[in-house]
């Protein structure tokens, strides 16, 4: 084989390359659906979803730390009965690190084999470069699935911008090029929701070919309807009390502000307890379940007292 050449296009038999898309018939049944996946978006949100979905076209969804960006892909894995396939970026990801590597490793045993006479001599040394030593990689797999997977690329802005200008490669046609092998391509693409806490800037050519959505901290009222979705049992007064702390919390300048993510566990912790209405000395006590850092705790518990009254 010529390990320079392109074999032809590859149809690996582990994906489902040509799924059906499913496609919402419109905004409000978008809402419908995630909001019954214990998921409660805003309209906005899901008018980018329905869209991403519609078009097929990457869903670049930006937004502060703990807002929900990431688990709106794995409500949608949940509602669309897709895998899920994540993609975490991190400072120094490579082009192998995210698409494909060979098992190296194995690659030397199989030609000592071979030299040694312990496979069968048919067997040549370009089945080094077989699927059986391929690792897949999240890119690889998503591509080889197509519209029968999620793909998650979380926290973009991690990664540096030479991977991000390759992950626009990627994203283009939905095809890889194996030199030893061939081109992988789907058939259809999958549904690729890209998060970024904005750490950096993401480039305006990734910018372009994705639907964007900026993801804020919820108003009251929506963190209120948030907390007696995913914490059963709540009462109205302490998610309403809970939700009004944690909205004056953010606005202390806090290193690490609280999410929904924390607000939620810190009802639960607050339910845990058998509270049911917010007061000082509850609130101390949990803290911990919505503030995270050091620095963050001992200024909260300063001003704590005069952010919650008996």
């Amino acid at each position: 084989m010529d390990h320079n050449a392109l074999a032809h296009d590859l149809n690996f038999s582990g994906g489902a390359p040509n799924a059906e898309p499913v496609r919402f018939s419109s905004v409000e049944q978008v809402e419908t659906v995630l909001r019954d996946a214990d998921y409660l978006p805003d309209r906005g949100l899901a008018t980018a979803i329905f869209l991403a979905l519609g078009m097929q076209r990457p869903l670049l969804l930006e937004g502060e730390a703990g807002v929900g960006k990431t688990e709106v892909a794995h409500t949608l894995t949940r509602v669309l009965g897709r895998d899920l396939i994540r993609l975490q970026c991190y400072e120094g990801i490579d082009a192998g690190q995210a698409i494909y590597e060979w098992d190296y490793s194995r690659q030397l045993l199989y030609a000592r084999a071979v030299q040694d006479g312990e496979v069968d001599r048919r067997s040549r040394f370009a089945e080094l470069y077989g699927q059986e030593f391929l690792l897949e990689r999240p890119l690889l797999r998503a591509v080889q699935a197509g519209a029968g997977a999620v793909l998650l690329i979380d926290e973009l802005d991690r990664a540096d911008d030479e991977f991000e200008a390759f992950l626009l490669e990627i994203l283009s046609d939905y095809a890889v090029t194996i030199p030893e092998m061939g081109t992988v391509r789907a058939a259809e693409p999958p549904v690729v929701i890209i998060t970024s806490n904005r750490t950096r800037e993401l480039h305006d050519a990734l910018k372009r070919r994705c639907l964007y959505h900026w993801i804020d901290f919820p108003d009251l009222e929506r963190e209120v309807a948030i907390m007696r979705l995913r914490v059963p049992g709540v009462s109205e007064e302490l998610a309403r009390a809970v939700a009004a702390t944690a909205a004056q919390l953010r606005g202390l300048g806090l290193v690490k502000e609280p999410g929904i993510a924390e607000v939620i566990d810190w009802t639960r912790a607050l339910g845990l307890l058998g509270v049911t209405r917010l007061d000082p000395a509850a609130a101390d006590a949990t803290l911990g379940s919505a503030v995270k850092n050091r620095e963050d705790l001992r200024r909260v518990r300063q001003v704590l007292p005069n952010l919650i009254h008996d």
